[in-house]
């Protein structure tokens, strides 16, 4: 059936025997072996019904379905056709639909059997993006609990197969060798250094490469800034018959088609994004010059933001774009980067799931009707970005508190767009279909002022904008519109905080234009913009950076227009707190919106229990004012272990409500707090019996031998006592405190008051140092007792008679 033969030809019955015999089967062939174009078309006498191919990038399906009908002599449209977003070329007779990925999902939403489909192909899930992930879970679950004639294959690259075989219940695993051309690699001599641009390191490798080599170039860069800043300084530095052809998404077709098409004469030099890493084949490629970069998004759940940062390609991704050199003849790589540095690179690329904003993902769970615990995801969602997605869902109005998705939700997830775009366009109708496109397109007016409003005009008087990105903008904005009803007018900024409700941003006090967020994040405006002014904006989009980010797009809001819309969130808040500059409990009342306060004024009649929360707070600030007192309190009721309340410093701080609020007595100044005596409030946690317990077996005092009553010092390490070692003659057993019977420090004086001996062993004392003492002490004070057994003497005060 095919010609020429490809390397994946070799595979294709031990394919189609697979799922024959088991329903499911994961398919290993390396770039260009051949599977995009060949597995369906093989499948095509062993599968009832469609068989439904998905692709992670348009132009690649596009491609791919026309390369099919190509092998069948057909157009597209006939026995293989193509959906995309925004166009599809389909017919009664389409047995092979080639899709992206987020239209599969809505084919499983809208028909969750999937009706006269008989198979599903992933191809290219080594790029593990959320939609294919999410995609795979939903067909898997479809496949065990209604259709189990669905054949179900898997396709990758580079992907380690194992994983996916056994998320598919052990599924058989085809391996195909490939035909792959040697390639020989060359790393640079140096690292790039921090002064070298990307940009221009890379051109002058180009211009190194195609003077060294022998054919066309594919330049893998991160994205369309650097594609363009490439080509500008490649322009005069390479042969006139090297033709520069940029690749990426956001092109138009015809220009991408131009890209991958073979030249008619000469050489070309493609600067490519990822797009050009797998499935596309590019005619006439035998030189690969690789940046080793890749943008990825990242997501930050904390603040809802989203930012695209360039990253070091990963290992996986090298060995790709190195392998697009020897599709059809011995090749060539160069890498941007030296031998020593390739060890550092990541061995793959995180999957989308692990790093995206998970809101849409979140979205689809809600109308499936299942957790992300009840789908066989190869990738689990991480549980802090879906919480955060699901909070957010919930604010638009698209979840119930109980996670049940609304008639709103489900909605909003008939739209092709992230849920806060659809969100807005549900509510604010037809008027909303041009915000909606501008902000799902990467910005016309790039290098311009903040104002949505520009971009906004741009759409009619287009300046400086780019045409190419302004007409899709257009395009968009006339499908999105269709069906659509007319709703009350709202200005650009009443549109935009429907969709960004958390990204409401209000004017710190300053010269510089920084803004509080409605969410709780920081953002900063340039100071020259024509927006710096505004008191209250709505951010649409930022860098993402993580403090104070810095704005790119924002529209104006006035605080009527905010009242407006969300004049049930704006709520008066009741603070006393404590003031660390002014060092006193201060009392305000503040009207707030999210974690913007849109008046702040003195709280003059807060109540006392409110003031001692506040002063609570700088008490915790500030430590426990400890008298003796209460320090020797504590001190005793440490010792008498586990049964009795905690009085560390750290335990007593965390606990403040329960044992310190009644006692606070109207304190709000730091020197009030401090001059609070808490022995009261700590005597106060202990019941009568405690307290019984506790004088008993750890006393403020000890009973000496002769009845005096001595001063336990409990501030040390341990308990402590002084008295004169004659009022201690005849103890045989050294005195102790508390159930453990930890042992007195005893501090033994001499007649003069001056200690001659430390103990915490009084009967060891006796029979060893005493006797070094008693001669010591005998001539200086001759009319006290010296005995020679102090264990057998009387203990006393009292010294001799003089003259006996």
């Amino acid at each position: 059936m095919f010609t020429p033969r490809l390397p994946i030809d070799d595979v294709l019955d031990a394919l189609t025997t697979a799922l024959q015999a088991e329903g499911r089967a994961v398919l290993m062939a390396p770039p260009g072996a051949g599977k995009t174009t060949r597995v369906p078309l093989a499948l095509l006498p062993v599968i009832k019904g469609r068989i439904v191919m998905l692709e992670p990038r348009r132009l690649a399906a596009r491609t791919a379905a026309e390369r099919m009908a190509q092998t069948l002599g057909e157009r597209a449209g006939e026995t293989v056709g193509y959906r995309i977003r925004g166009e599809a070329k389909l017919s009664k007779a389409t047995r092979i639909e080639v899709v992206t990925e987020g239209i599969l999902t809505r084919m499983l939403q809208t028909d969750p059997e999937l009706s006269g489909i008989g198979a599903v192909i992933f191809d290219e899930f080594h790029e593990r993006s959320l939609n294919a992930d999410l995609g795979l879970a939903l067909t898997w679950e479809v496949r065990q609990a209604l259709r189990d004639d669905l054949a179900l294959v898997v396709m990758s690259a580079t992907l380690d197969a194992t994983p996916v075989a056994a998320l598919l219940d052990d599924a058989p695993v085809i391996r195909s060798e490939g035909r792959a051309f040697p390639v020989e690699t060359r790393w640079l001599d140096a690292p790039v250094t921090k002064k070298q641009r990307l940009e221009q390191a890379t051109a002058d490798l180009v211009v190194k490469a195609v003077s060294e080599a022998e054919g066309s170039a594919l330049v893998f860069l991160p994205g369309e800034g650097e594609i363009r800043s490439v080509q500008s300084l490649l322009e005069g530095r390479v042969p006139a018959d090297c033709a520069i052809r940029p690749l990426f998404g956001a092109m138009k077709f015809a220009d991408q088609r131009a890209a991958i098409a073979p030249t008619q004469s000469g050489r070309k030099i493609v600067l490519a994004t990822s797009i050009a890493e797998t499935s596309l084949t590019i005619e006439d490629i035998r030189i690969v010059v690789d940046a080793g970069r890749a943008r990825r998004a990242r997501f930050d759940p904390a603040s809802g933001m989203s930012r695209l940062v360039t990253e070091r390609a990963s290992k996986a991704e090298a060995e790709q774009r190195r392998g697009r050199a020897g599709r059809v003849s011995t090749g060539v790589c160069y890498r941007l980067w030296t031998k020593g540095e390739e060890g550092a690179l990541p061995a793959f690329a995180p999957a989308e799931i692990e790093t995206a904003d998970l809101t849409g993902l979140a979205l689809e769970l809600a109308l499936w009707g299942a957790s992300e615990d009840d789908l066989a995801f190869l990738t689990p969602p991480p549980a802090g970005p879906l919480s955060e997605a699901r909070s957010l869902l919930e604010n638009l109005g698209a979840l119930e508190t109980d996670g049940r998705i609304t008639a709103h939700g489900k909605a909003l997830a008939a739209k092709p767009l992230h849920p806060r775009l659809a969100h807005m366009l549900q509510t604010a109708g037809a008027q909303a279909a041009d915000l909606a496109a501008l902000l799902n397109e990467r910005d016309p007016l790039r290098g311009a002022g903040v104002d949505l409003t520009l971009r906004i005009r741009a759409l009619t008087s287009p300046g400086n904008a780019d045409r190419g990105t302004l007409e899709r903008i257009k395009q968009e904005a006339r499908r999105l519109r269709k069906g659509l009803p007319d709703a009350p007018p709202l200005s650009l900024g009443e549109m935009a905080a429907l969709a960004y409700p958390d990204r409401i941003g209000l004017r710190r006090p300053g010269d510089q234009p920084r803004y509080l967020l409605s969410g709780g994040k920081g953002a900063v405006m340039p100071e020259t913009d024509d927006l710096a002014g505004a008191r209250l904006i709505v951010v649409t989009d930022t860098d993402g950076a993580a403090r104070d980010a810095r704005i790119r797009q924002a529209a104006q809001i006035s605080e009527s227009e905010l009242r407006g819309l969300y004049g049930d969130q704006i709520h008066w808040v009741d603070i006393c707190d404590w003031d660390k500059r002014e060092r006193r409990v201060t009392t305000r009342r503040r009207e707030m919106f999210g974690a913007l306060v849109l008046d702040d004024r003195q709280w003059k009649d807060a109540p006392a229990e409110a003031i001692a929360r506040g002063a609570l707070v700088g008490l915790r600030q500030i430590g426990l004012p400890w008298s003796a007192a209460a320090k020797r309190f504590a001190a005793r009721v440490r010792l008498m272990g586990a049964d009795y309340p905690d009085m560390s410093e750290d335990a007593l701080l965390e606990t403040l409500e329960d044992w310190l609020l009644p006692y606070l007595k109207g304190a709000k100044t730091e020197a009030q707090l401090r001059a609070l005596d808490i022995t009261e409030a700590l005597r106060a946690m202990l019941d009568w019996d405690q307290m019984q317990r506790l004088d008993r077996e750890v006393p403020g005092s000890f009973e000496s031998p002769v009845g005096r009553k001595l001063p336990i010092d409990y501030s040390g390490e341990h308990p402590e006592v002084t008295g004169r070692l004659q009022e201690f003659f005849g103890t045989t057993r050294h005195p102790t405190v508390g159930p453990n019977h930890v042992p007195l420090k005893v501090v033994l004086t001499s007649p003069a008051q001056r200690p001659v001996q430390v103990t915490m062993d009084l009967p060891n004392f006796w029979k060893t140092s005493y006797a070094d003492v008693r001669k010591d002490m005998r001539g200086r004070y001759p009319r006290h007792p010296w005995p020679e057994d102090p264990t057998e003497a009387d203990p006393t005060l009292r010294a001799k008679r003089r003259g006996t």
